[in-house]
């Protein structure tokens, strides 16, 4: 191995340690109370050498946060692609759930410590997870037009529908409040349908499903649907809930 080689090995071991180090101090202490010279004390490093390698504690931070959703992301990506749209959105949230038993420290740095600084204003390094949220939207889509769910169903609304319901599941499972046990799994496929059975029988969703970054969701009607087809999904309604259930 040549001298560059050997460098650039014990540079990146070094970032790894600072990492690891950085990791388990923001999710013992929390971020807020975490220092660079508290993270440098951990692997018996100075300070200033800490700096070599990262600008900041914020740097530090995206850095494993991006870890984190790449994580995820290996989980749930190959769900999206399963034939079925209906059954694709079932494992796709179901890998969700399961990257908060499978990595529980990045769970709980990515979405339970209020303090750590917003991804949004980097929201373009984390392109990758907005794309599998896009295509898990667009099975959502497809669900409708197969008449799985219903046609005038808002995809964005039935996903953070989905979301919400899942990731509440995964917070309890993570901080054990209330204890769940083995319990746990159950309680998420049985969020995961009961969303889906809601949505199929034609529940209205008055969350627009707005997301960062992207384009708001048509207005919505007091009907569910969009206002330019809200005359067509009254007369209709019916009709849609009672072919989706027979379909479920």
């Amino acid at each position: 191995m040549g001298l560059k080689e050997r460098h650039a090995r014990e540079r990146q071991e070094v970032s790894r340690a600072i990492l690891d180090a950085a990791r388990d101090l923001f999710v013992s202490e929390g971020y807020a109370r975490v220092s660079m010279r508290k993270v440098a004390e951990r692997i018996e490093y100075s300070p200033a050498a800490i700096y070599r390698y990262f600008s900041s504690k914020d740097d530090i931070f995206f850095a494993l946060a991006e870890e984190g959703f790449r994580l995820l992301d290996e989980g749930a990506s190959p769900r999206v692609d399963e034939p079925d749209p209906l059954e694709a959105v079932r494992e796709t949230f179901l890998a969700f759930y399961r990257f908060s038993g499978q990595h529980p420290e990045y769970f709980a740095l990515m979405f339970l410590d209020r303090s750590v600084p917003s991804i949004r204003q980097y929201w373009e390094r984390f392109a990758f997870i907005r794309e599998t949220r896009g295509r898990v939207v667009g099975r959502l889509r497809e669900c409708s037009a197969r008449g799985l769910l219903p046609a005038d169903l808002n995809p964005e609304a039935a996903f953070s529908a989905l979301t919400a319901g899942i990731h509440g599941v995964a917070v309890m499972r993570v901080c054990d409040r209330p204890a769940l046990g083995d319990r746990a799994d159950a309680l998420a496929r049985d969020v995961i349908e009961t969303t889906l059975a809601g949505l199929r029988a034609g529940t209205t969703l008055t969350y627009e499903g707005r997301h960062p970054g992207g384009p708001a969701a048509p207005p919505r009607s007091r009907y569910g649907g969009t206002r330019s087809s809200a005359a067509s999904s009254r007369s209709s309604s019916g009709r849609t809930s009672t072919s989706s259930r027979g379909s479920s």
